[in-house]
Order: structure tokens, then sequence, then C-alpha cells
């Protein structure tokens, strides 16, 4: 991520922002200057909420990158599978995920586990579709070419299918992590006392504007940072990947 694009982009919400508070002239919207006054005194506090949805974000990918990558490259690569899996997910991926949440607390009760169930649920499909298709996508001469040279399985696996489904990998997470942030606010509402989703609501219910938004501004420093480690991550592992 460019440092002056997010810059300016910073610099126009503010501006915007401040704008805003002008003509709405009423307590529910609070200046940046107040909100950023609240931020700096309960920095501990908003520190704390995001830990906690932090962690619930990064266990869930972890855990969907493992197994949604795993289930992909098993189903691109047999047929019999492929006719199996595949009318499952075409079946289930279009069903919101946000509905099995009742569900998910009545099996894994109320806990960090429904939640972070609830968000690999929404990475899970949306991975195992993308490294699918990539792998599909490989041209049968790479495979061959290898096979030529005398390479078992794993190196198939580690010098030609690994690298093919990476930024696909990562480009299916960018498109994810919204949506999971999104899921996880409403979450965070049922059965919990900590995230920043709940931090949120409950400022709303307190007619706390300033803690509120403050909740929203560090929401948005979590997806922020999320991104850019997403991108961090992939210049690490795909250097091959041309630069925008």
């Amino acid at each position: 991520m460019k440092k002056q694009p997010l810059l300016y982009s910073l610099v126009l919400i503010l501006i915007l922002w401040q704008i805003s508070t002008w003509i709405v002239h009423k307590n529910f919207l609070p200046s940046p200057a107040l909100t950023g006054q609240y931020m700096v005194i309960h920095f501990s506090l908003l520190i704390k909420h995001m830990s906690v949805s932090l962690y619930r974000i990064l266990v869930a990918i972890v855990i969907t990158v493992i197994l949604g990558s795993t289930v992909g490259i098993l189903t691109a690569r047999s047929e019999v599978l492929d006719r199996v899996v595949t009318p499952l997910l075409y079946t289930l991926y279009p069903v919101p995920k946000i509905a099995f949440l009742p569900l998910l607390m009545l099996l894994l009760g109320l806990g960090d586990a429904s939640k972070i169930t609830l968000v690999a649920l929404i990475l899970f499909f949306q991975i195992v579709i993308s490294v699918r298709d990539s792998v599909k996508a490989i041209h049968p001469s790479y495979f061959i070419a290898i096979k030529s040279l005398g390479a078992k399985s794993s190196h198939i696996y580690r010098h030609v299918i690994v690298p093919a489904i990476l930024p696909a990998l990562f480009t299916s997470l960018r498109i994810s992590v919204g949506t999971s942030i999104s899921v996880l606010f409403f979450a965070e509402n049922f059965a919990t006392q900590y995230g920043i989703g709940f931090f949120i609501m409950d400022s709303w219910l307190k007619l706390d504007y300033a803690a509120m938004f403050a909740g929203i501004v560090t929401i948005s420093f979590m997806g922020s940072a999320l991104f850019g480690l997403l991108d961090w991550t992939e210049s690490k592992l795909c250097r091959w990947v041309p630069k925008g």
C-alpha cells in the first residue's frame, strides 16, 4: 500500500467528516477532534476490544487457508472428488453464512469458537473455489515438464501448484476479509463482552457517540492493517508477480 495515496485518503476523509459535523450540527455526529480525543484517552480499552476481534479474524484466516487450500487442490486434482464437492460448493456458497450463527452457538457454545467458525465459513467457500479454479487453469505442459525431470509428487505441489494458487489465494482473502469483518461485527453483539463490534453497539446504546465513532475508526484501522498484512505477505511469497 503506497503511503501518499493513503495519506491523501485520510486527509480527504477527515475534511469531509469535519464538514459533515458542521452541516449536521448534532451530537450524534461528533467531530474528528472529539473522536480523536476519546481515542487517546481510552486507547487501552480500544486496543483490548480490537485485539479480541483481530484474534478471531486471524485464527479464522489461518484455519481456512489450510483447509480451503487443501480442499481446493484435492478437488481440482481428482475428477471424482470434483463431481462430489463442486455441487455442494455451488449449493451452499450463496447461502448467507450469518444464518448459521444460531446453530453454531448451539453447537460450539457462546465463546470464540462459534464466532471464529462463522468467519471461517465465509472465507472457506471463496478460497476453495479460487484455489480449485487456479489449479485447473495450470496448463498440462507444466506437469509433463516437471515429471520428465523426475520430480516427485511433493515437488509438483511445491514448484507448480502452490506458486500457481498463491496470487488467487491472496485475492480471495482480500475480497473476503471485508465481508468477514462485517459479519464478525454482527456476531460480536451476541453473548460477548469483548470485540470491537460489541464496543460500537454498546456505545450506541449508551448514546456515547464519541465512543461509537472511535470504535468505527478503530475497526477501519483494523481492516487496513489486515489488508496491509496481506499485501506484505504476498510481496514476500509472490516475488514473481508484477507490482502495480
